[in-house]
């Protein structure tokens, strides 16, 4: 079974992991992460950060929203 991308995740709320995966196995230009009643939104750098040797895309968080009802 494929694994997706790892991904570095850099400002943003303490809570939220700094590594995530994301599912489509790619680089997006942003990511949409939910949390409680909304979303953390990051936005690709042009940074990689090397961590134990793979070699992640680093997102720097840029704003929330809430989820429409």
């Amino acid at each position: 079974m494929p694994h997706g991308l790892l991904v570095f995740l850099k400002g943003g709320p303490s809570d939220i992991p700094e590594i995530q995966e994301v599912k489509s196995g790619s680089i997006e230009s942003r990511l949409k992460i939910p949390r409680g009643n909304g979303y953390e939104h990051f936005e690709i750098t042009q940074d990689f950060k090397d961590i134990g040797g793979v070699l992640m895309p680093v997102y720097q968080w840029s704003y929330r929203t809430a989820i429409a009802e």
